[in-house]
């Protein structure tokens, strides 16, 4: 099964790489040329601990996913080293000469320097990993430090996890293949026996699908589906991290969506997803066919703009989770209204399946918050586009000011990303079909004007502020209490509907002593 991606490198760029592992000068000088300053200090930092546990007679070997990286082309954040040949307590005493030690992970064997700028190195010992108890701390670790090379590297999950290189010298250490398979692309596991330890591994294979566009090996393929199931064991955090990883790092995030439905893993774990695949779609509006296709597009779309516009972590999983969930809805409405799709009429009926799933995974409640209300109005730019550009009926400020306060903490900035995503991530249009012309397929000229009009009433990016405050009215008097909430609440609504200022606010309960007339007042003067 072959997922293609663009992340990785091409055949000819990867054979090119796979000689050796980077000298050190060579690697260096590369992360100083892109801008790397930072990982090049850590790589400093690497070299000179693998120079202080040579004149041990020790070797220190880098492992894991620096490797696979640097074998691909990337610049990893993170170095992990293993040592051989050097007692543990020897190995402690040494990673104190190169920074600050952490020994959360002892127990495991791992020491982790921390460098500047969020930076780590990661320092262990060989070691075996046997699952003993239920759960993912149910594991028996032994470190030996005279343990070969092959015999380590058996308990990583794939193959090309699996690459050790001295990075002093630049040799490469390949027990099981993982180079030639990085070269042709294939995902594979490592060891059978071992990888059933621990089902997270499972969701490993989804991201890394996601991230380099891979296939995985018959033999890989038939073991993962076999141990979905598993999955339910899993903490939701644990399970939340590889979602992360998958929707942070690919560039095609659909890769790896495709192949947890087609591995049976969403089956398990996440049975809001499996509808989509079955929900057709009215051709006027999306072509490509069924929901499911539509959401891996929507998904690919909503990655591009959050590399065009260079989005913060935060932000873009945000952008990311509400395009995934912002059609979770529809399979229920198919059902309601004889499997068709009746403008768009989805909305709400996607907020509790969207709750479900960020709550499977362990989604923040701030973050839940902000998607549960970006998937409940991700059509609104549209539809406000259509009704006052090509229906010419107005769209007030206080509605775009209203909209802004519905989706708060969330933003129309937000929003407006997600409806570009989901307007953009359709298949081909008909143009013989007129209303497929409202909008062209390409761009999505709906978002540039909300986001000018929004930008105006200075809401693109927050809630609009009250009208008045609290200490407005306390200064004509009124005594502190519930009223001038309402008093707060209804200037904004006098605001929105009726154009007012802050001043025509006043000037409407002008002779007034109590906040209860106030508010007769004010009530009167909105109903005109």
């Amino acid at each position: 099964m072959r997922f293609h991606g663009s992340e990785i490198l091409s055949k000819k760029e990867c054979d090119s790489s796979f000689e050796n592992f980077p000298k050190p000068e060579k690697y260096l000088q590369k992360m100083r040329a892109l801008g790397f300053l930072e990982h090049a200090h850590a790589y400093e930092k690497v070299l000179e601990l693998a120079e202080i546990i040579k004149g041990k007679n020790g070797k220190a070997l880098l492992v894991g996913g620096s490797v696979r990286d640097s074998l691909m082309g990337k610049i990893s954040k993170d170095f992990d080293i293993e040592i051989y040949g050097l007692e543990a307590d020897e190995v402690e005493r040494v990673t104190q000469q190169i920074g600050k030690v952490s020994d959360i992970g002892k127990a495991f064997g791992i020491l982790k320097i921390s460098l500047d700028a969020g930076l780590d190195i990661d320092v262990s010992l060989p070691r075996t990993d046997s699952k003993i108890d239920a759960g993912h701390r149910g594991f028996e670790v032994k470190t030996d430090p005279y343990m070969s090379i092959k015999d380590a590297a058996r308990r990583r999950d794939f193959t090309m996890n699996s690459i050790a290189a001295d990075p002093l010298t630049g040799e490469l250490y390949d027990p099981f293949g993982g180079v030639e398979d990085i070269k042709n692309r294939i995902l594979k596991i490592t060891d059978s026996d071992r990888f059933k330890d621990d089902p997270l591994r499972v969701l490993r294979a989804l991201q890394f699908i996601g991230r380099f566009g891979l296939e995985i090996d018959k033999d890989s393929m038939e073991l993962i589906q076999e141990m979905a199931p598993q999955l339910k064991e899993l903490p939701k955090e644990r399970i939340g991290e590889e979602w992360k990883k998958l929707l942070l790092k690919s560039e095609k995030p659909s890769l790896g969506l495709s192949a947890g439905m087609t591995l049976g893993v969403f089956r398990e774990i996440h049975p809001e997803f499996p509808p989509l695949a079955k929900t057709q779609q009215e051709p006027e509006w999306h072509p490509e066919g069924d929901v499911w296709i539509h959401t891996l597009m929507t998904v690919d779309e909503a990655a591009k703009i959050i590399q065009k516009e260079n989005l913060e972590s935060d932000k873009a999983l945000v952008i990311l989770l509400g395009a995934l969930c912002h059609d979770l809805g529809k399979p229920t409405v198919t059902e309601n209204i004889g499997g068709r799709i009746k403008s768009h009429g989805h909305e709400q009926a996607g907020e509790e399946p969207t709750k479900k799933f960020l709550a499977t995974i362990g989604i923040d409640n701030l973050t839940r918050d902000k998607v549960t209300k970006l998937v409940t109005n991700h059509l609104v730019p549209t539809m406000f586009y259509i009704e006052e550009i090509v229906r010419s009926n107005t769209i007030s400020d206080g509605a775009i000011r209203r909209l802004a306060q519905r989706i708060y903490p969330a933003t129309i900035q937000e929003l407006v990303f997600i409806s570009e995503a989901d307007h953009l991530g359709r298949g081909s249009f008909d143009p013989e079909v007129g209303e497929q012309l409202l909008l062209p397929a390409d761009q999505f000229p709906a978002g540039i004007w909300l986001l000018e009009r929004a930008r105006k009433l200075e809401v693109e990016s927050s809630r609009p502020s009250d009208v008045t405050q609290g200490r407005d009215w306390i200064n004509l008097g009124y005594r502190p209490g519930p009223k001038i909430g309402e008093l707060i609440r209804l200037s904004n609504d006098l605001r929105d509907e009726k154009n007012f200022s802050r001043e025509m606010v006043f000037e409407a309960i002008d002779g007034i002593d109590t906040p209860s007339e106030a508010l007769k007042r004010l009530n009167s003067v909105l109903k005109k």
